[in-house]
């Protein structure tokens, strides 16, 4: 198997021509054509005989790849890939026997460089997501609220799935797999045995508690960061309150008063200090229910057909579902009040700074206009009236006193 490891560009100055002269790589690297190579993982346990193969994707019935393998199962790809910001590559260098190791011949490796840092780990699948598509193909008779299924045996369960493209019936030769399918099958149905063969009617009760099972494992074991921090601490997160505690500082023993605001405020002969905290916050219960209903709807939108995860979703999350998810109810429906009315409150700010920036508009453009009417009754005066303004009249009398009664 190659050997691959991680490369990104060097920052580093090119060494000498004598140091450069000495250190010659003992790889000669192929320059390829064509599609850019892929890296896949696979797993260890996976013996030669595993193929990768082409089946039609639970979800959406697209053709998509798959490794099988005859002893171990069936495996799903992840890709996984570095931040474009960041690009790296992959030197993918060629394994050579004992013989070669010993003599040092490797240069015939064909090692190579990727242009990509992508990766393809092979992921265990359950065989029963590959199947539900067609356990669950039936259509509702006239009048009856629930489809009516019938009891069918494998083959012709999975003749319903889409055969275009399609590496199924290769795959079900090995009996490992075939086993392995059927009794997956037999997890989520009922059955009945018609002679030497089994027949399977899905029972969405089975596959309810099948799916609740592998959710509170994931759950459990732990989310993925970036999952946890968007659909739980997000959707849980409640508005932040500022609060401004003074004291008097005379007064040391003198109880501390809070109050919400939205800035710290300083008051003569008191001291302020501002705390933000959040306005609710959640129970470890409800942070464990979310985180539940999180990878049961991550389940659900990943491996099973639309329709089917929306009869699962209201049947988990409804009144005799397998959880209580009355306290994460309870606490969402706090939490959106609460941020109605925080959006009220800054509605009524907005609101309010709106018409006292209208009320500062309109004096500013007042000011202006009578700046302006100055400016025009200053242009219009004659330059005798201009000059008289200027002219000192202090000692002087006025007018007025040439005219009093004596």
């Amino acid at each position: 198997m190659a050997r691959t490891r991680s490369t990104k560009p060097s920052t580093a100055a090119p060494a000498a021509d004598a140091d450069s002269s000495r250190s010659k790589s003992a790889i000669t690297l192929v320059p390829h054509s064509g599609e850019p190579p892929k890296v896949f993982i696979l797993p260890s346990k996976a013996t030669p005989e595993a193929r990768i193969v082409t089946l039609p994707n639970p979800r959406t019935s697209q053709p998509s790849r798959y490794l099988a393998c005859p002893d171990t199962g069936i495996y799903e790809f992840k890709r996984i890939a570095a931040p474009k910001s960041e690009p790296r590559s992959w030197l993918i260098e060629a394994s050579t026997d004992s013989d070669q190791a010993k003599t040092g011949d490797n240069a015939s490796a064909g090692s190579q460089v990727t242009m990509g840092s992508e990766l393809f780990v092979a992921t265990a699948l359950d065989p029963l997501f590959l199947v539900l598509p067609a356990l669950a193909d039936a259509k509702a008779s006239k009048g009856s609220e629930k489809p009516k299924r019938l009891f069918l045996s494998s083959d012709d369960h999975l003749d319903k799935l889409p055969q275009e493209s399609s590496h199924l019936s290769e795959i079900l030769r090995w009996d490992t797999t075939r086993r392995l399918i059927e009794s997956r099958m037999s997890a989520v149905c009922d059955t009945v045995d018609a002679g030497d063969e089994s027949m399977f009617r899905l029972n969405e009760d089975k596959l309810l508690e099948v799916i609740y099972q592998k959710a509170k494992r994931m759950s459990k074991s732990g989310l993925p960061p970036s999952m946890e921090d968007k659909f739980v601490n997000k959707v849980l997160e409640a508005p932040l309150m500022h609060r401004v505690s003074t004291a008097s500082s005379t007064e040391t023993d003198a109880s501390s008063v809070s109050q919400t605001s939205t800035a710290a405020t300083s008051i003569a002969g008191e001291q302020a200090d501002e705390t933000v905290t959040s306005a609710l916050q959640a129970s470890p219960e409800t942070v464990e229910l979310q985180k539940l209903k999180t990878a049961f709807e991550f389940i659900c939108a990943s491996y099973i057909p639309s329709g089917l995860a929306d009869t699962l979703r209201q049947s988990f999350t409804g009144t005799g579902g397998p959880v209580d998810f009355s306290p994460l109810n309870d606490y969402l429906a706090s939490l959106e009040k609460l941020r109605s009315e925080t959006m009220a409150v800054r509605a009524q700010d907005y609101s309010r700074k709106r018409n006292m920036d209208e009320e500062e508009d309109e004096a500013r453009m007042e000011k202006k206009r009578k700046m302006e009417e100055e400016k025009k009754k200053k242009a219009s005066e004659s330059r005798g009236v201009r000059e008289l303004k200027k002219v000192n009249t202090s000692g002087m009398k006025k007018l007025s006193h040439f005219f009093q009664k004596k």
